[in-house]
């Protein structure tokens, strides 16, 4: 029965997430019943769809939910077997006990790291393949901008849209993420929106217009981008972190929704799970041939879980934002 420790959410955030609205609490955890297994989590995924959670949909005093990897370290269930590796949403948390519906085993391939499985060919990469692909419907060689593209979303929709002959538009919010999209990613121009107006670098940014936009932020960037969409362009909507904390920049060019024929569509990966093992085929073919590149923010320990997430809101983070927990 192993003692583990778990972030709670203690209270709701009034705005951006403080550490005083999170706990580090440490209980014991029960060995595995008949048809559960135990398992001892490796990788704890930070992400931004986190955030809106904590203001409802994240109960008090509970451990915090979030996407995982861990080990079986104890196995009553058919079909899974001590040291087998498996993802959850049971993240923020040392060890727990699930049924087989909680969990699903990870058969990792032994060319790439396993913290792959936290990003590109975990729930992030699958995210911008199927919300630029399906969602997006991108055609080969269109026009393309992707916002916060140096994230773990954002920066492997930006070069799945490369590896479609696409001509690719970035923003970012650093001159070291703005290199790394130019000179490791290969985007055709990058934005730093800190430093200059969104609007007119966009602009300036995209002569042939916009066939579909990426977004993660919405505010100035969805207002900056509906200004260049071509004929039936597309906006998937993935994010919208410049509201996640209150307020926002507004957004005051929907008419050209109408005039463009534009496409707005929100979505989450389960709009298209029979894509999954398209998706891991190509993407572990990618990866496989250096054709997708990637950047890891790595904290250590459980007790870093609230500092990450609050430093991932703040654009801390090169890429994506993990907590490693164990080897």
């Amino acid at each position: 029965m192993p003692l583990s420790r778990e972030i709670h959410l203690v209270r709701r955030p009034n705005g951006a997430p403080t550490p005083a609205d999170f706990a580090l609490v440490e209980r014991s955890v029960g060995d595995a019943a008949d048809g559960e297994v135990l398992v001892e989590n490796l990788w704890i995924s930070v992400d931004p769809a986190m955030r809106p959670r904590l203001n409802a949909g994240q109960p008090l005093d509970e451990a915090m939910m979030g996407m995982a990897l861990g080990r079986v370290v104890q196995s009553k269930l058919a079909g899974l077997s001590v040291g087998d590796l498996v993802t959850s949403r049971l993240g923020c948390r040392e060890y727990f006990t699930a049924k087989a519906d909680a969990v699903t085993r990870l058969r990792p391939d032994p060319e790439l790291p396993l913290s792959v499985y936290m990003h590109a060919l975990g729930m992030t990469g699958f995210t911008a393949y199927g919300g630029l692909l399906e969602i997006g419907q991108l055609k080969d060689g269109e026009q393309v901008f992707v916002s916060t593209a140096g994230g773990a979303v954002g920066s492997i929709a930006a070069q799945i849209a490369r590896l479609k002959g696409c001509r690719v538009v970035g923003s970012t919010g650093s001159e070291a993420k703005a290199a790394w999209l130019r000179d490791v990613a290969g985007l055709d121009a990058v934005i730093n929106y800190k430093t200059q107006p969104i609007g007119e670098a966009l602009t300036a940014a995209t002569p042939q217009g916009l066939d579909v936009y990426f977004d993660n932020v919405g505010g100035d960037h969805l207002d900056a981008a509906l200004t260049r969409m071509n004929r039936l362009g597309r906006i998937p909507v993935c994010g919208f972190i410049s509201g996640y904390n209150g307020g926002g920049a507004p957004v005051s060019n929907l008419f050209n929704i109408i005039y463009a024929g534009v496409t707005i569509r929100g979505f989450t990966s389960l709009d298209y799970l029979p894509l999954r093992p398209k998706f891991e085929a190509d993407m572990t073919a990618w990866l496989k041939a250096g054709q997708i590149k990637y950047q890891e923010t790595v904290r250590e320990g459980i007790a870093a879980t609230p500092g990450a997430l609050i430093g991932m809101l703040a654009g801390e983070n090169s890429g994506k934002m993990l907590v490693k927990l164990a080897d």
